[in-house]
């Protein structure tokens, strides 16, 4: 009986990863906003070696600022939007849409505003979203905690960033086994 690969797993040629509003005057009021950058720049750095797209958005950044480093030298040109949900803002969608990546890692701020919106938006697009937790955050617990377990029962799929990169990678004889294997090192 041949083997059978899942497809609940991620898989790096289906996949794109998007970073939300991850801004200069955003991520220092958010107690883990630090771990949260941390944590997508490690996924960057995978999706850059697994050819995955990634993209960024920014919300209202005449306001909040823009990206925060190192960030701001990974995205160039990350969207400008007013509305919370990240789904209006089309040029990255669209063009993953064309690629048939209907699997869409998240990571951002804040849980239970932007990432929420965006996540249930893409769910009614019929994209299939990856929340990764520890890349993810609020400035309340409690509302981040309800956020995830929202995003989960509307059926996104709760995630870490070890299990992205390795199933991205899907085995130990990929050609990027080894550098995947040295950022999961990296790991605090």
């Amino acid at each position: 009986m041949p083997h059978v690969s899942s497809p609940l797993r991620l898989s790096a040629d289906r996949s794109a990863l998007w970073v939300i509003d991850l801004q200069e005057k955003l991520v220092p009021v958010v107690p883990s906003g630090d771990a949260v950058v941390e944590q997508t720049m490690r996924l960057v750095e995978a999706a850059k070696l697994l050819d995955v797209p990634h993209a960024a958005t920014v919300q209202y950044p005449e306001r909040l600022g823009g990206l925060v480093r190192p960030l701001d030298d990974v995205f160039d040109s990350p969207e400008s939007k007013r509305a919370f949900s990240a789904s209006v803002c089309r040029d990255a969608l669209e063009s993953w849409a064309k690629q048939s990546r209907d699997q869409i890692v998240i990571t951002g701020i804040e849980t239970h505003v932007c990432v929420l919106q965006t996540v249930l938006d893409l769910i009614a697009e019929g994209f299939r979203p990856f929340v990764v937790a520890e890349a993810v955050a609020a400035r309340h617990g409690r509302d981040h905690e309800i956020a995830i377990e929202r995003m989960q029962m509307a059926g996104a799929t709760i995630t870490t960033v070890e299990s992205v990169m390795f199933e991205w990678v899907g085995t130990s004889l990929h050609p990027q086994f080894k550098a995947i294997s040295q950022l999961v090192k990296k790991r605090r």
